[in-house]
């Protein structure tokens, strides 16, 4: 076997030059990176061999991936060429089509490869990684569910592994005004309605809700639909309802919407009243929580909006989160509504599925968590690493969910998960009953088959 003094000097200078950049991060508590991951790939020997990845991350996180994986090049004596591309998806689509397709690639939306696996376009996973992704991730079976496509001949196999996630499944508050009137932090949706209607009595606004968003206008009231999908029904339910296995006009999706609309369509819940949930853009929405006096207390948005925060804010003291909570009375765990990438093999070669096995080491969740703008629900990760407080507490809730599901409009056609969904979301809060709005969702479901 090649050894680990044999690696070429320059991927060890770019192996050095990334280890000292992550070893400068500010770390979390006492945590440490888990380099001893990285002893089992000094004995693998695959110089020579190239593994080329496309997918759609672009600075600065296509060099953070980069770093990471020159860890596994100065291990193995491997080559990785990562390219991104904004155009991924169109790009990779022509790639595989025409028989050129990189080793590897990154998607942002498991929908994309699970069309590719159907055409026999991605190979399958070995079992050893699958059963790595059943025993080392918080609620294992859904990133395996996630992965698992058919192929051309309608058998199932597991594609790839998820390495980056975001999360949905959040509620944004003001710690200050939920101390000035004693409130307290909900831990199930019944305790979470109680609030509101506290909220209510003592003069305030419970929620800030706002669905605009240009062209995109509804996107928002799909997360609250799915979430609320999660917490009604069982995770079954949920990939038959996104896969229209039972129509969307079915008595428990309909259900799930008015579930919404307990919250969005009670004029004494929402800042400006029923009328402004669809007219008001989302990235404005959550600027109401910090106004003096504040206009709402709470507001369900992804890990990403304190982007949209007044200047200045800072989450952990001016902003803070709680987990979206599930009803004690339907005992369906915790579940999780999130995105995140999936790492599929297109092209194998030797050293293609140690990329992934490398992919799967704490070490490789960690380096990332670093720096900041990742989450994992790695079980074996340092979460002490996380870049900061909040992140790392979001990593948590991942790690407590009992279920994980992918956004669900983005798993669904897109004439009805970026179209008809959107806009029934927006008639719904303009006054339409949820089943005239899911009768015309499945409506329009049915014109594409």
């Amino acid at each position: 076997m090649k050894t680990w003094q044999k690696t070429s000097v320059a991927l060890a200078i770019t192996a050095a030059v990334a280890s000292a950049a992550f070893s400068e991060m500010p770390k979390m508590g006492s945590g440490d990176f888990n380099w001893a991951n990285l002893d089992k790939f000094k004995s693998m020997d695959l110089s020579g061999e190239t593994v080329t990845i496309t997918g759609a991350w672009l600075a600065p996180e296509d060099d953070v991936f980069r770093s990471i994986l020159s860890h596994f090049e100065v291990a193995t004596g491997a080559k990785i060429q990562y390219t991104g591309s904004d155009s991924f998806e169109q790009q990779i689509l022509i790639d595989t089509t025409a028989g050129t397709p990189p080793n590897m690639a990154v998607f942002p939306q498991p929908g994309l490869a699970k069309d590719l696996a159907s055409r026999d376009l991605l190979t399958p996973v070995s079992n050893k990684i699958k059963n790595a992704v059943l025993k080392d991730y918080a609620a294992g079976q859904s990133w395996v569910d996630l992965a698992t496509y058919k192929n051309k001949a309608g058998q199932d196999n597991f594609y790839g592994v998820f390495f980056r996630v975001d999360l949905k499944s959040l509620v944004w508050y003001s710690p200050d005004n939920f101390a000035d009137y004693g409130y307290e932090i909900p831990e199930t949706m019944e305790q979470l309605m109680a609030l509101s209607d506290k909220m209510v009595a003592d003069g305030q606004t419970p929620w800030c809700i706002g669905l605009g968003s240009g062209a995109a206008t509804g996107w928002p009231a799909t997360d609250w639909v799915e979430d609320m999908m999660l917490r009604t029904q069982s995770p079954a339910v949920y990939d038959q309802w996104v896969a229209n296995d039972i129509p969307f006009n079915d008595p428990r999706v309909v259900s799930a919407i008015d579930a919404f609309g307990e919250f969005a369509k009670n004029p004494k819940y929402v800042a400006g009243g029923v009328s402004a949930v669809g007219t008001t853009d989302f990235r404005d929405s959550p600027k109401d929580l910090f106004s003096v006096p504040a206009k709402c207390f709470m507001h369900r948005q992804a890990s990403f909006i304190p982007a949209f925060f007044p200047e200045g804010t800072v989450v952990g003291e001016d902003a803070d989160f709680f987990y979206f909570p599930a009803y004690e009375s339907k005992d369906l765990g915790k579940p999780v509504l999130g995105a995140g990438t999936v790492v599929t093999v297109t092209k194998e070669n030797k050293a293609t599925n140690a990329v992934l096995e490398y992919l799967m080491t704490p070490l490789a969740h960690e380096l990332w968590m670093s720096q900041g703008g990742f989450l994992t629900a790695h079980k074996g990760a340092d979460t002490a690493l996380y870049q900061s407080d909040s992140l790392r507490r979001q990593g948590e809730i991942l790690l407590n969910a009992t279920t994980f599901r992918f956004d669900g409009s983005d798993l669904m056609p897109g004439a009805i998960g970026a179209g008809s969904f959107w806009t029934g979301m927006v008639d719904y809060v303009s006054g339409m009953s949820a089943t005239t709005v899911a009768d015309e969702i499945q409506s329009s479901w049915n014109e594409i088959k």
